[in-house]
C-alpha cells in the first residue's frame, strides 16, 4: 500500500510541533497612549534538536519584534536579534529585563484580564500559536492567576 507523500508530511510535521511548549505567556497592561508592550514566556524544547524562533506577529500590534537587553559597560542597553535559540531538551525564558517581545504600535492599550493572541514562527516546528494574559501595569511577573 502506498501513502500519500502529503500524509507523510503530517506524520513527520506534527511531531517536531508538539515537541516545543509554550509556558506561561504574558504581557503587561499599558499606559493610555503606549505605543508598546512587552511580552514574556518560557519555550520548553522536549525534542533531540535544537529549534529557533524567528519571528511573532500579532493582530493586536503592526508588528512584533524579539529584543534582549545587553549590559554595555555598567549601561543596560535593548538590541533588536533575529531570533532565541532553543536548545534541544531544554528551554529559552523570555521575562523582564532580558529576552522578550516588542509589539510595535499596538492598536490600543492592553488591559489587565485580556488574551492577546501572538503567532510564534520556529525554523523546525514551524508555527505555534500562544495567547498571553495581560497583567498588571507594571508587573515584573507573570500574572498571579497564570503562574503554576
Amino acid at each position: 500500500m502506498k501513502i500519500p507523500f502529503c500524509v507523510l508530511i503530517l506524520f513527520v510535521a506534527f511531531p517536531v510541533q508538539a515537541q516545543l511548549q509554550i509556558e506561561i505567556p504574558w504581557a503587561r497592561a499599558t499606559a493610555p497612549g503606549a505605543r508598546v508592550a512587552g511580552g514574556y514566556m518560557v519555550i520548553r524544547n522536549a525534542g533531540a534538536a535544537r529549534d529557533r524562533m524567528v519571528s511573532a506577529s500579532s493582530p493586536a500590534s503592526a508588528r512584533v519584534e524579539m529584543h534582549v537587553h545587553l549590559n554595555d559597560n555598567g549601561v543596560m542597553k535593548m538590541r533588536e536579534v533575529k531570533g532565541y535559540d532553543v536548545p534541544a531538551k531544554g528551554s529559552f525564558e523570555l521575562k523582564p529585563g532580558g529576552a522578550h517581545l516588542m509589539f510595535i504600535d499596538i492598536k490600543r492599550p492592553l488591559k489587565e484580564g485580556e488574551k492577546l493572541p501572538v503567532q510564534l514562527k520556529f525554523e523546525k516546528a514551524g508555527d505555534v500559536n500562544a495567547e498571553f494574559h495581560v497583567g498588571r501595569l507594571g508587573e515584573s511577573a507573570a500574572p498571579s492567576a497564570h503562574r503554576h
